[in-house]
């Protein structure tokens, strides 16, 4: 007899730690799938979604095939004013999309960038940072690199303050813009294609 009330308890051991682990397994799919449900939802160019991407020092490579970079655009462009909320991106919004470095194309970080303008089927645009650079402008023009602020916005989830960067005009294609993060106001808008203008002296 005690053999047997030995056997049915550790049955009833056993099945009770089967069933804690379950629960706590249900318990940690229904807390990511609340997060999954509360995070906001990103609207992509033409279906495409973002592809994994491997963190090698701090800078970001992107996996997923682009078109070949001609490099960055030295002419003078055409800057308008033509956002459209209807998830493609469009001059006068802020995207986020995949930068190429300027010491090698190949490889490259995904920012935000302000769009402001097209360059036949390439889009044209501007890249942001949070970082102060007012902090060290001296150093920054040393490296022929110059910023303008154009303040908070939707397009940063911290609502840091971000500056522009007049001197490199990038090359997007199109495809690869992985979220619109918001527009930008024409009067700041105006006052960033005044600052691009009288740093490049057109």
């Amino acid at each position: 007899m005690e053999t047997v009330l030995i056997i049915i308890a550790v049955l009833a051991v056993v099945g009770l730690s089967a069933w804690a682990k379950a629960e706590e397994r249900r318990r940690r799919d229904a807390k990511r799938r609340s997060r999954a449900a509360s995070r906001p939802r990103t609207r992509y160019q033409r279906g495409q979604r973002p592809s994994h991407r491997s963190q090698q020092g701090g800078r970001t490579q992107a996996t997923e095939h682009r078109p070949a970079y001609p490099g960055d655009f030295t002419g003078k462009p055409t800057v308008r004013y033509s956002p459209h909320p209807d998830g493609q991106p469009d001059p006068g919004e802020i995207v986020w999309t995949w930068v190429p470095f300027e010491e090698d194309h190949t490889r490259g970080k995904d920012r935000p960038v302000l769009l402001i303008g097209h360059d036949g089927p390439w889009l044209l645009g501007l890249q942001l940072t949070s970082k102060d650079h007012d902090l060290d402008a001296a150093q920054e023009a040393r490296y022929g690199r110059y910023w303008v602020d154009i303040g908070t916005g939707d397009w940063d989830r911290q609502r840091r303050p971000s500056e522009v960067r007049l001197d490199r005009i990038v090359r997007i294609a199109p495809e690869t813009v992985r979220r619109e993060g918001a527009i930008l106001d024409r009067h700041r808008f105006d006052a960033v294609a005044s600052s691009l203008s009288g740093h490049h002296h057109w």
